[in-house]
């Protein structure tokens, strides 16, 4: 049952990832393809296990589009979309090349290869600092930097980082993958392979649910928790349910320590990124990758 849900998921991620690469084209709003990739998925009956993200050039990870961005895609665009069924979850992401450009384009081969020789290597009782070896070579080989400081992980009901991690480098640890649910995802940089945390993003996570006394943000907090749970989840689409006073909720809530609000994440050398990811299932038997 579990893995039936994981499965669909799965089918459904890879869907919208096929559709989100049907659209896309340079100077499109970030906004429109946000919101056409979260309608997709839900059309197919899936939820968004956490906001797209939408990353340009050096920004590596944790962009989604405000309720009113204007930002029009281009340059190095990563597309990273997840989908649950329960809260078991499929986690997939791919890089496009929006200005012709060969680096780019290297770039993106790059971290696709590294992805590929990462599941070949991945089965149970393998170590993870052999896939992180298997990703680093692999990007390296091209001329990159893989990014050290982000990592795979894995995934579990309800959690999208749980338990362990699988470096993108080989860290000579003696972490044993065990059956379960995994995303591995590559990121190739033209700079020194670490990200700092940048700007704050309009991506959130609850941490704790203690009481809130303004009642905007109360009302909101029980919908955010009923809604996604532990999930994260994005400004605009609470914009969507409660207007604009939902940013000043927001902003009461992280006061009250109850969210955890994340920064973008950009390349230390302010240097180009490209992403890959799938996400895979470790059972008794075989390692499926649910999003292909």
């Amino acid at each position: 049952m579990k893995n039936d849900k994981i499965k669909k998921a799965g089918k459904i991620a890879k869907e919208a990832k096929e559709y989100a690469k049907s659209f896309i084209k340079k100077d499109m709003p970030l906004l429109e393809i946000a919101e056409k990739i979260e309608n997709k998925i839900m059309e197919l009956g899936g939820k968004m296990a956490f906001p797209t993200n939408l990353s340009i050039n050096e920004i590596a990870a944790h962009y989604t589009p405000t309720y009113n961005d204007e930002t029009k895609a281009h340059g190095l665009l990563k597309v990273d979309l997840g989908v649950h069924i329960d809260g078991w979850t499929a986690d997939t992401a791919f890089s496009i090349d929006l200005e012709n450009s060969e680096e780019n384009k290297k770039l993106i081969e790059a971290s696709k290869k590294a992805l590929d020789n990462a599941i070949k290597k991945a089965k149970e009782n393998i170590r993870t600092s052999e896939i992180g070896k298997a990703i680093s070579e692999t990007i390296e080989s091209y001329g990159f930097s893989p990014i050290i400081n982000l990592s795979g992980h894995e995934m579990k009901q309800y959690e999208l980082h749980a338990g362990i991690t699988i470096p993108n480098f080989d860290d000579n640890k003696n972490t044993i993958i065990t059956k379960g649910l995994y995303a591995i995802e590559p990121f190739a940089s033209t700079g020194n392979g670490k990200i700092h945390d940048g700007k704050l993003s309009e991506i959130y996570m609850v941490i704790n649910s203690k009481n809130v006394r303004s009642p905007i943000a109360r009302e909101m907090l029980d919908f955010i928790l009923e809604e996604y749970q532990t999930l994260p989840f994005c400004s605009r689409w609470l914009v969507k349910k409660f207007g604009t006073k939902a940013l000043i909720g927001l902003s009461q809530l992280t006061q009250n320590e109850n969210l955890h609000r994340f920064s973008q994440l950009v390349e230390s050398n302010d240097a180009k990124v490209s992403q890959a990811e799938n996400t895979i299932l470790i059972d008794e038997k075989e390692v499926i990758i649910t999003t292909e």
